[in-house]
């Protein structure tokens, strides 16, 4: 039997060379992959570093470049407007109800308080529901995040904003804690209509403090976080409801409320919506008043809060029933506008109604513009009058007069003969006041209504006696005031404090005027014919059962009808008419402008107490005695 002999099988050289060949190729692969990811890494390095080489300077996260915004507050203070950008005083997280900042989260980022700055889960969610909607549903940011954006960078959309976004996200995540964060976020975020932080938006759209937000309150400015104008409860209460009950449901999904609760707080939708309606009464006052304040304290660099004269609860009344009023009116008379302002004896503007409708005309009729005041003209031509010596009583001849090739005529087109001043005033005889003006001397006469307050341009020729020179309804309403208030000069003014926002008071008004311009003999003269007009003559439907004072005007053709009066309480004008001039149906100034008078006088003098105007406290046969005793021993 034979066998063979076993040999040792030697390793192929080839298989030998393969393998040495491997090595140095995993070898060479991972030198070539050190290298690229040292390259990588330095490339991104470079990248990470051009991008934080112009960020924005950390170190003044608290400041912020905007609009300063300026609050205007009725003398009760009521808020009637705002502008700029406004941010209400800082508040802390831990004051706040558990609601707001639930909200916040449950609608903007569940895991705030577990992530670093970036929510790997919720940017991978957000990619997953976009690439499936082919479009941009959801987005991915954190609330660090938002706050990188809101405290250091633009809104452009772009990879270094990107990149910024998120390197200032880490950087805030390390610099502070998750609750100095969201208070950070809470201070600064938009929320429409030109406020930022949750404090702003809480006093604007509620008017109260987000201290004390309700839930579904809460709910609601958390809904505008998605789009601040679109969801805006005041321009779009029915967007904003329905984005709120998004919310209520976002919460129920967290945890933090159960169905029954987020149920519950529906119920206060419709007062909540109402709350956030914002004031529709003085817009045209608001809009005189804001011009101002420059003019106050120089350019406006902080927020400030403005407050103003006005009676709110006059201003509501004013605009109530002069748009009744027209309401009734307009057609059958022709008459689409009108104005009102309201003073204090003291100039104060206590309302100002411009027009019938700011949403429709922002032209302040009462301020902006110039008509012709008629006979509402005729106190200053008697008072320069009475200035030269002419008495309530002195009597005129009521007949056919021409100076200069005119002839002036009366309303009535007839003529009574023999009558006293005071007759003459009350009935509104032209005659007669072109009479007076020419004693007095026309150019007295002119100087007289520029003392009294009258600002603009007047003729001084025998027309101006009737009324002819255009004025403003607040000029004119001004100029009575010296009548109502013992004959002191007044500027009419809008504004009594200026201050700092949780600040210092940079002007407070401490008086104006021109001083004592109406003797008190004079005075009581005046008063006595204009008093007669409201019980007698032109302003019989002005009459209020009460001691006040006035006087009617119309223009030629029924362009313009006005009444303007006075108690010792308040001075009020009222003017009717059309823009573009068109004569109104025989509407003067002793009808329609006299009914709404009234009517606006009557309720602003529910419930006070019943004065005489200055000088009917003492009798005429004592200020004679009192003169005579001072014609014999002196003053």
């Amino acid at each position: 039997m034979s066998t063979k002999k076993k040999t040792k099988k030697k390793p192929s050289k080839k298989t030998s060379a393969q393998k040495s060949t491997k090595r140095f190729n995993i070898k060479r692969l991972l030198m070539w992959a050190t290298t690229l990811g040292i390259w990588g890494c330095l490339v991104l390095g470079a990248i990470l570093a051009y991008y934080a080489y112009d960020l924005p300077n950390i170190d003044n996260a608290m400041e912020v470049e905007r609009r300063p915004g300026l609050t205007l507050l009725s003398a009760d203070g009521q808020i009637l407007a705002t502008s700029g950008d406004l941010y209400g005083e800082a508040v802390q997280l831990r004051d706040l109800p558990d609601h707001v900042p639930q909200a916040i989260m449950a609608t903007e980022d569940r895991r705030f308080y577990d992530h670093f700055g970036i929510d790997v889960i919720g940017l991978a969610r957000a990619m997953v529901t976009n690439l499936a909607a082919g479009r941009i549903r959801q987005g991915g940011s954190t609330l660090t995040q938002q706050v990188a954006k809101n405290l250091f960078l633009s809104p452009e959309r772009s990879l270094k904003r990107k990149v910024q976004e998120l390197l200032l996200a880490f950087w805030l995540e390390h610099k502070f804690t998750k609750d100095q964060i969201f208070t950070l976020y809470l201070n600064r975020v938009y929320l429409g209509a030109g406020t930022y932080g949750v404090e702003s938006a809480a006093r604007k759209y509620f008017n109260k403090s987000a201290r004390n937000l309700s839930l579904y309150e809460s709910a609601m400015i958390a809904g505008l976080l998605k789009a601040p104008s679109r969801y805006n409860p005041q321009a779009n209460p029915d967007l904003a409801a329905d984005r709120t009950e998004v919310v209520l449901m976002n919460m129920v999904n967290a945890g933090y409320l159960t169905q029954a609760q987020a149920d519950q707080a529906k119920k206060h939708k419709n007062r909540v919506i109402k709350s956030a309606r914002p004031h529709k009464v003085a817009r045209y006052f608001a809009d005189w008043v804001m011009e101002q304040v420059r003019d106050y304290i120089g350019p406006v660099k902080k927020d400030l809060t403005v407050i103003t004269t006005l009676d709110m609860k006059l201003q509501r009344s004013a605009e109530l029933h002069m748009r009744r009023m027209l309401n009734a009116h307009s057609k059958q008379k022709n008459v689409t506008q009108g104005a009102v302002v309201a003073l204090s004896p003291d100039g104060a503007v206590r309302a100002m109604v411009g027009g019938y409708s700011y949403g429709r005309s922002q032209f302040n009729r009462a301020t902006q513009a110039k008509r012709q005041p008629g006979s509402a003209f005729k106190p200053f031509v008697f008072l320069a009058g009475v200035e030269q010596g002419l008495r309530a009583d002195s009597v005129f001849k009521d007949a056919p007069l021409t100076l200069n090739n005119w002839s002036p005529r009366n309303y009535s087109g007839t003529y009574k003969g023999d009558m006293t001043l005071e007759q003459a005033l009350a009935d509104s005889v032209n005659t007669i006041a072109v009479k007076v003006g020419q004693k007095a001397g026309f150019k007295n006469v002119v100087n007289t209504a520029h003392r009294l307050g009258i600002t603009s341009d007047l003729i001084s020729q025998p027309a101006i006696t009737l009324g002819v020179s255009e004025v403003s309804l607040l000029e004119l309403t001004a100029a009575y005031g010296p009548f109502s208030n013992g004959g002191y000069g007044v500027f009419p003014f809008g504004i009594e404090t200026i201050k700092q926002a949780n600040g210092p008071i940079l002007y407070q008004r401490s008086g104006g005027g021109t001083g004592q311009i109406i003797q008190t003999d004079h005075l009581r003269e005046m008063n006595q014919m204009m008093k007669t007009v409201m019980t007698t003559g032109t302003g019989k439907k002005a009459n209020i059962n009460r001691t006040v004072a006035g006087k009617s005007g119309t223009s030629q053709d029924f362009r313009d009808a006005w009444f303007v009066g006075y108690s010792a309480d308040l001075v009020l004008g009222v003017w009717m008419g059309n823009d573009n001039e068109k004569p109104m149906k025989k509407v003067s100034g002793g009808t329609l402008p006299a009914e709404l008078w009234g009517q606006i006088m009557q309720d602003a003098h529910t419930n006070l107490p019943p004065k005489p105007l200055p000088g009917d406290e003492q009798p005429r046969a004592v200020e004679k005695v009192k003169g005579f005793f001072e014609r014999l021993f002196g003053n």
